[in-house]
């Protein structure tokens, strides 16, 4: 079972506007989408759209933090967060004909005994693996994260900035940086897929048995002691950005857990990853569920 953590949980708001952003104009939209949103908990999404067994976890509060409670249960993941005294934040994205807007939240402040509290929750799920994922909030540092990595048998993956990935001390199974987080943990440049892999493979040396990296159009690659996969993106028109890389985490993991290689997991994330792009918000996209010879595209 694959655990996630979602320090710094949030409400993801989407609009849809057919005209340019304009200051002091007032836009007026006819529907706004609301999603149960953070990276973990996306992963959690992605994987239960596959078949994988997972449990999201993390904390959450206030009312925000009931409407994500609420969410994920109407969306079948089985979720045990913690409860918090803060108000769980709200993450707005405006796509507009002039381009796409996000406007995100800091968070509620988080205290080290709360995370002492998600890792007896882990400790009584007892995952093979578990994924810490998303921004830190307020009160917390790498050592929350080097912490939940420590407290337990598990396997521990990270998709968080580059400039905390480079903080991490503890051993990591995975991490999933895209480009301009290989550059801040490394302090390389990437600019093209043989950059990437070079920035992957240093960052392997701080502590990741593996590093997959999500670089846009140019696909994805996966780099551990096996070798190097390079898997090109799929044509198809892309809605919304939002969880892209959170589904190719998940298409990754989802078929690893399946038995598969690492080249056919690499392609799985990028069908996930694919399926997100085509859907707006963080909706749950339609994906078939992996097994040890991969999906084909949806």
């Amino acid at each position: 079972m694959i655990a996630t953590v979602t320090l710094n949980p949030a409400v993801d708001q989407t609009v849809r506007t057919d005209q340019p952003l304009t200051p002091d104009e007032v836009i007026r939209v006819d529907d706004a989408q609301f999603d149960a949103g953070g990276k973990g908990i996306n992963v959690s999404k992605y994987l239960t759209a596959m078949g994988t067994e997972t449990v999201a976890t993390g904390v959450l509060g206030g009312f925000l933090g009931q409407f994500v409670t609420e969410r994920l249960a109407s969306d079948g993941i089985d979720a045990r967060f913690v409860d918090i005294d803060g108000t769980t934040r709200l993450n707005s994205t405006v796509l507009a004909t002039d381009g796409e807007y996000k406007l995100n939240q800091r968070g509620p402040t988080v205290s080290a005994a709360e995370v002492g509290a998600i890792v007896e929750r882990l400790s009584s799920l007892s995952p093979e693996t578990v994924v810490v994922a998303g921004s830190l909030p307020p009160g917390l540092d790498t050592d929350a994260i080097d912490r939940l990595a420590e407290a337990g048998p598990w396997e521990t993956v990270v998709d968080v900035d580059g400039p905390l990935l480079a903080e991490l001390d503890a051993e990591y199974a995975l991490c999933k940086p895209n480009a301009p987080e290989l550059e801040a943990a490394t302090g390389l440049s990437v600019t093209d897929v043989d950059s990437a892999i070079d920035a992957a493979q240093a960052l392997r040396k701080q502590g990741f048995d593996r590093v997959v990296a999500s670089l846009g159009a140019d696909g994805a690659v996966l780099v551990s002691e096996n070798g190097v996969v390079h898997e090109p993106a799929i044509d198809c028109e892309v809605v919304d950005t939002v969880g892209a890389g959170d589904a190719l985490l998940s298409g990754v993991l989802a078929a690893i857990d399946a038995g598969a290689d690492e080249a056919t997991a690499l392609h799985t994330g990028v069908v996930a990853a694919s399926a997100a792009v085509s859907t707006p918000g963080t909706a749950i996209p339609e994906l078939p569920e992996p097994n040890a010879s991969g999906v084909e595209p949806v």
